[in-house]
């Protein structure tokens, strides 16, 4: 048994106690309604008393099944959704929606007291309270930071300031170098991990593949030494069923209005015509890459031949690809280049070079 179905199997324990109860209302409900009914219509017996009550318990258990179930969708859309939104734009929300409740009393009060119909009176006060309190809730977590700083509280404190929530991509904690970022200071704020990519990481570090192994078990260390870390403000934020990570960690920077850091070139390019902002990892390696110009040498290990005929490719420490011109004869050793040209990709930068002594 998987480790997750444990934890699936208890929710939907959970949600049948939910449907079960709603169900159990509705008998006892339309079950003594049967009662009355049976009573009013003069039913002296037993068994005409016990057969309204059977017909109304009856009647009460299939609309209580199909409003239970309806309760529970609900219930679980908009617990799903509460998950997704800090605690503190839930508390302005919350404020918000008793201050629009509030203004819908001062509101419909004028109607209770004059004489008007009831059925005007109560279908007034249920539209009233219905948008002015949903008017409310929305526009106090839209305004929720600006909010919090007329309260002289600051946005970074709450979790609300928006560059300062980042959303971490699984390519992120397999890369490593976050840990790196965290204590030269460069990342800062709330890093928020997604239970997607927790599954993820676990599904890589339980796969019969070494390599792929070894890359998810060093993913759970850097988020474990990320947790530990006093300067890392981790959370990790649940979501049930996620098929696709991706797709999921998207929505949840741009619900909370983050950043989104990934080491993933398609991820990002997705991201940015989501207009999501985006922290490359890569981009930031390449950005504090050493310059090189033409004529500059250098030293480099030829590991493997180039695409076009007598190319030498090697790396440089960063990563940064070499072609050497007429090095095939070279590949596997150490040898002395000479830069003529570099090319910068969406991916990075490839220097072109030529052999030391042939330049000379």
């Amino acid at each position: 048994m998987s480790e997750d179905a444990t934890p699936k199997r208890e929710r939907r324990q959970k949600s049948s106690k939910l449907v079960e109860a709603v169900r159990l209302i509705f008998v006892a409900l339309l079950g003594t309604a049967g009662f009355e009914i049976s009573r009013q219509m003069g039913s002296e017996t037993t068994s005409k008393t016990l057969l309204g009550v059977f017909l109304g318990a009856a009647i009460g258990y299939v609309i209580g099944g199909a409003f239970g179930r309806l309760t529970l969708s609900t219930v679980s859309g908009v617990e799903q959704e509460f998950r997704k939104r800090p605690a503190a734009e839930i508390a302005v929300g919350v404020a918000g929606l008793v201050a629009g409740l509030t203004i819908a009393f001062l509101i419909t009060f004028p109607l209770l007291v004059l004489d008007v119909p009831p059925l005007v009176v109560w279908t007034s006060v249920l539209f009233i309270y219905s948008v002015m309190g949903s008017v409310g809730f929305r526009v106090a977590r839209a305004k929720s930071s600006e909010i919090y700083s007329m309260l002289g509280l600051k946005p970074r404190a709450t979790g609300m300031a928006t560059g300062e929530i980042n959303v971490i991509d699984t390519s992120v904690l397999i890369d490593g170098r976050i840990l790196d970022l965290v204590d030269t200071g460069f990342m800062t704020g709330s890093l928020l991990i997604h239970s997607g990519v927790l599954m993820e990481l676990q599904r890589i570090a339980d796969s019969s593949d070494e390599n792929r192994r070894k890359r998810g078990r060093r993913g759970l260390d850097v988020l474990t030494k990320l947790q530990k870390d006093p300067r890392a403000d981790v959370s990790l934020v649940e979501e049930d069923e996620v098929a696709d990570v991706d797709a999921a960690l998207v929505r949840l920077a741009k619900d909370r209005g983050g950043n989104l850091v990934t080491a993933d070139h398609n991820l990002a390019k997705v991201a940015e015509a989501l207009n999501v902002p985006v922290r490359s990892i890569n981009a930031l390696a390449s950005a504090f890459r050493v310059p090189l110009a033409p004529g500059e040498e250098l030293g480099v290990k030829l590991t493997k031949q180039g695409r076009e005929h007598g190319q030498g490719i090697g790396y440089m420490d960063d990563g940064t690809m070499v072609v050497v011109q007429d090095a095939v004869e070279f590949i596997g050793d150490d040898v002395k280049v000479t830069v003529t040209n570099m090319l910068q990709t969406s991916t990075g930068r490839m220097v072109f070079a030529t052999l030391a002594d042939a330049a000379k």
